[in-house]
């Protein structure tokens, strides 16, 4: 029995070969929704963090400038 068809296109693909095909395609397509969420989660982290930074430094000035310490 010959790997290619009759027509010369072609290689047949065992059963094997295709399920570790498939296997693999899911493998990668999980890996790559997974890096999208953990690239999302990453921005949301880095925006919020960024957001509590600037709302503690305006507090700060206004404490500050409550007591005397700066003139703005």
């Amino acid at each position: 029995m010959s790997d290619k068809d009759p027509g010369g296109g072609c290689p047949y693909l065992t059963e094997e070969q295709v399920e570790e095909i498939a296997e693999r395609a899911a493998e990668r397509a999980l890996n790559k929704m997974a890096d999208q969420v953990y690239r999302e989660v990453g921005k949301g982290v880095v925006s919020k963090a960024l957001w509590l930074i600037g709302v503690v430094a305006v507090g700060l000035a206004m404490w500050l400038k409550s007591k005397g310490f700066i003139d703005l």
